[in-house]
């Protein structure tokens, strides 16, 4: 009977541990976060902190994996949702993307990391390429063209684009802010525009322009 008190207290330190980790990684970054920083921030000792997991990196990568999963599940809920038409699906995307990347701005370079590591294990833990490629979204952007409302282009290219568009300048962030001398306030601020920008950009991509994959080039 002493069993099930025990692994309910085991549990409870480990997701406290794992709570205060996600703040301190959020407000200081990987880098600047030291594993004193964290036990602190549970109110617990580094060792029992070391017990639970052994190195800040595997609490690290921990979180990352947790934090994506449960992002690319709300996008795949968007991109399956068949009450929305493309540029709606658009929206909420772009929106979904840069509100997470502004809470975990180490996403991308955790992201970059992983595939760099094991592309293969990556892509097959997340199941990225079969979620795009069994989308509605999919259907509806193929729909389109095949009526020639859009151009006849592969979707991967507005995927590519949106990705790019939203999640670039959260990898080159540092220097964004040196070049155009923002503020981290003023950076989000940015990105908070970008919201409605991308998809204007998004929309004109994929507006009618005569334009045919098997057209010619001149």
């Amino acid at each position: 009977m002493k069993a099930i008190p025990e692994i309910a207290k085991s549990f409870s330190t480990e997701e406290k541990i794992k709570e205060a980790a996600r703040k301190v990684f959020t407000q200081k970054g990987y880098a600047a976060t030291r594993t004193r920083d964290i036990a602190e921030e549970a109110g617990l000792n580094l060792a029992l902190l070391n017990y639970y997991f052994r190195s800040k990196e595997k609490l690290f990568d921990i979180i990352m994996t947790e934090t994506f999963q449960v992002f690319m599940q709300s996008i795949v809920e968007i991109i399956n949702d068949e009450q929305t038409t493309m540029n709606e699906k658009i929206e909420k995307m772009v929106s979904r993307y840069i509100d997470t990347l502004t809470i975990h701005p180490d996403i991308p370079l955790f992201i970059i990391s992983e595939i760099k590591a094991d592309p293969k294990k990556f892509m097959s833990k997340t199941g990225m390429s079969q979620h795009f490629q069994n989308s509605f979204l999919k259907k509806q952007m193929m729909e389109l063209a095949m009526a020639n409302k859009t151009p006849l282009i592969n979707p991967l290219h507005i995927m590519l684009n949106m990705m790019s568009l939203t999640i670039f300048p959260f990898v080159a962030n540092p220097i964004i802010q040196n070049i155009g001398g923002l503020s981290k306030e003023q950076f989000n601020e940015m990105m908070q525009e970008r919201k409605k920008l991308i998809p204007i950009w998004i929309s004109s991509m994929i507006a009618p322009t005569g334009y045919s994959a098997d057209k010619k080039q001149d």
